[in-house]
């Protein structure tokens, strides 16, 4: 059992660990930090319900489109609402990226979750790929998510960089769902669109740290 959380968490917390250090400026407190993936990991439960309801009071998850769609607007939907609930106006939440340390580890605390759950029915053989693709997925999604809540916070177009704090991760987790569950193409779209994820979220991390330089005007 030891073996198994550890095998569902360690990808999580080693994800978290990467964006955390990657802050160029200051870094977050630990103790909002756990907070934050602790909040991200309580909201599997409420997401499965919602799902549930969902699948059994409607027609919406009966397509393939469907069946992308409404876990990802439900799963990116609360992960951005917790975020704006616990930390946006927290004093903590005093930069840039502070919006992506935030929604990784809201992120990262489902995922860590909702892949025990994964691994406690399916087995340690799938760890490796869990950890790979979709773990790795979620820590990606929310570094989309907190790069425009961080700019919603500190930049111009407050709504609107809130609404694309949300619409773009459902975008690409609608896009990696829908990838997955076609799976005679899944083999050969999966590893291109996981690596394209990497290159996008890499580029929000190095313009998050470069709007704060120049807001801190540094050279």
């Amino acid at each position: 059992m030891l073996s198994l959380l550890a095998a569902a968490v360690a990808p999580a917390l080693a994800l978290l660990f990467y964006f955390y250090l990657k802050d160029e400026f200051e870094q977050e407190p630990v103790h909002m930090v756990i907070r934050c993936f602790l909040f991200g990991a309580l909201l599997v439960l409420p997401v499965m319900f919602a799902q549930y309801i969902i699948s059994t009071e409607t027609t919406l998850a009966q397509t393939q489109s469907g069946t992308a769609a409404v876990p990802a607007l439900l799963e990116e939907l609360f992960k951005w609402f917790t975020v704006l609930a616990a930390v946006y106006t927290h004093i903590h939440f005093n930069q840039r990226y502070d919006g992506i340390v935030y929604a990784c580890a809201v992120g990262l605390g489902f995922a860590s979750v909702e892949n025990i759950f994964y691994l406690l029915e399916y087995g340690l053989d799938y760890a490796f790929i869990r950890a790979v693709f979709p773990v790795s997925g979620h820590a990606l999604f929310a570094v989309v998510m907190g790069y425009y809540i961080g700019r919603a916070k500190f930049g111009r177009h407050r709504n609107l960089n809130l609404f694309l704090a949300l619409a773009f991760p459902v975008l690409l987790h609608f896009s990696y769902n829908f990838l997955v569950i076609s799976r005679d193409a899944a083999a050969f779209t999966a590893v291109p669109f996981m690596i394209g994820l990497w290159i996008l979220a890499i580029w929000k991390v190095k313009k998050a740290n470069r709007l704060q330089r120049s807001a801190l005007h540094i050279s």
